[in-house]
């Protein structure tokens, strides 16, 4: 069972999560998570000694977690590998669209942001762009495509997702994420027929 202390660090972190997301990293202080939590100014410091940063990296590990539980609950859902990346493109699509268009993703936002200013940032970013790619790829390779051709195909499709979101959210319309989710699986069936008929 998690602690008061953990319960009010994991609020913080989902707080400065969500407002990243609707004013972006630069355009949240730490008052205003602090706020959004309803958690004591003494337990922010306590919890991340090292401020806003610190908070940054958690948010965006925690934004790294959600989408994987998205990857692995499609992949679990479905009987292929276009399948499973089809279900989690609209299951995402629905995010954003329910969240009127304020929702994205967080990681794209702080790698924007912040990428060339911290370090820390950039590496927590790259982190979770490669827990979202390793998935994926491992997927690919269960439906029959070879690890180099599996990891280069998984980077392709997270960064297609990346770029569908920005343009959804731009244009207030899911029909870039529901274009993708078509696309890719028609990539992966093409790929891993192809990969079946050297064989």
């Amino acid at each position: 069972m998690a602690s008061k202390g953990d319960l009010t660090k994991a609020r913080l972190a989902e707080s400065m999560l969500e407002l990243i997301q609707t004013s972006g990293y630069s355009g949240t202080g730490v008052n205003a998570v602090i706020d959004h939590a309803g958690a004591p100014k003494g337990s922010f410091y306590f919890h991340f000694p090292d401020g806003k940063e610190g908070l940054g990296v958690a948010a965006v590990d925690l934004a790294a977690a959600q989408f994987q539980s998205l990857i692995a609950e499609a992949a679990s859902s479905s009987g292929s590998a276009a399948g499973a990346a089809r279900l989690a493109i609209e299951a995402l699509a629905t995010i954003v669209g329910e969240s009127d268009f304020r929702l994205g993703c967080p990681v794209s936002v702080v790698t924007l942001e912040m990428g060339a200013e911290s370090e820390r940032l950039r590496q927590a970013c790259a982190t979770a762009f490669e827990s979202w790619i390793a998935p994926t790829a491992a997927l690919l390779e269960t439906g029959g495509l070879e690890n180099p051709e599996a990891r280069s195909l998984a980077t392709v499709i997270v960064s297609m997702i990346e770029g569908a979101v920005i343009v959804s959210r731009a244009m207030q319309d899911t029909q870039p994420l529901l274009a993708a989710a078509d696309v890719v699986a028609d990539l992966i069936d093409q790929r891993i027929g192809a990969a079946g008929a050297t064989r």
